[in-house]
């Protein structure tokens, strides 16, 4: 595992605070606020230990305020319900005392039932394709220099996307992205793990699908974005160490807010998760001198 990677196991590995409450690390990302990808990894982690016996296989969040990379963020999980076969944990991020992420995780006991799952679609090879890391190297020449090291710092988690868009001259494309993810390692054999860091991979480029039909990027002056919920179902196991497929459409536009699904399938082309997300894609207008 390299260290990078096993840094971020051990973020997930929050820390017992009493009472069904915890204290997570932050990382620092180069984002302008901690990654909220981030909160809903540690926060799946929280809820999944107040819980034995079950699986998590949905997960519901809000995020409430920008998040401080560079402070501890405390969780309080609740326990709503345990039932036969389903449990509900609520929780609530905090920082400073404000809360910054409020959500609901399920969790089931393991059973058989029907089988059935949408194909995966057509994608190249992922050992076709240039990681982010690559692709960013050769803009830097061309991006504001407040963003290299956004576009540089290393990151836990390698993303090879199918269709790069430059974020310095972004063209009008059809609302649907497709990227190959993985984790920089060999992770240990641990489910819960897994879903965590999917939950936490899950959130990366995920909003800019909704950008793609309109022609802008995070980068386009006077843009503001910022993911405002965040849904993830667990359908069948998966290994963050392997390639996973994040395919990904945004079937609408409007008020400032766009809507984004994603399917994502192992390499093998068996569906483990899906996800739905509503931003904030707002373009400002330019101050009058």
């Amino acid at each position: 595992m390299q260290d990078i990677t096993r840094a971020l196991v051990e973020l997930m590995d929050i820390a017992p605070a009493g009472d069904d409450h915890f204290q997570g690390q932050s990382e620092d990302l180069g984002f302008p606020n901690l990654f909220g990808g981030h909160v809903l990894g540690q926060a799946l982690m929280a809820s999944s230990r107040t819980i034995e016996g079950r699986m998590p296989h949905s997960m519901h969040a809000y995020f409430l305020r920008p998040g401080n990379a560079r402070a501890p963020v405390d969780y309080e999980v609740q326990r709503v319900r345990d039932g036969g076969t389903f449990s509900v944990r609520r929780v609530i991020a905090r920082q400073d005392g404000k809360e910054i992420l409020t959500g609901s995780v399920s969790f089931q006991v393991e059973e058989d039932g029907f089988d059935h799952q949408m194909d995966m679609p057509d994608a190249p090879a992922p050992e076709t394709l240039k990681s982010e890391q690559e692709l960013n190297q050769q803009l830097l020449e061309k991006v504001p220099e407040k963003f290299h090291d956004q576009l540089t710092r290393d990151r836990p988690i390698e993303i090879r996307p199918v269709d790069p868009v430059n974020p310095m001259a972004p063209e009008i494309k059809p609302p649907g992205k497709q990227s190959w993810f993985r984790a920089q390692g060999e992770l240990p054999d641990d489910r819960i793990l897994h879903r965590c860091l999917l939950a936490y991979a899950s959130d990366f480029a995920f909003l800019g699908t909704s950008l793609n039909p309109h022609g802008v990027t995070f980068m386009t002056p006077n843009m503001q974005s910022a993911s405002l919920d965040h849904a993830i179902w667990f359908h069948r196991d998966l290994r963050m160490d392997d390639w996973l497929l994040y395919d990904k459409d945004s079937p609408s536009a409007f008020g400032g807010r766009g809507f984004n699904r994603g399917n994502i399938y192992s390499r093998d082309g068996v569906l483990v998760a899906s996800t739905a997300q509503e931003a904030l894609i707002r373009r400002r207008k330019p101050n009058k001198q």
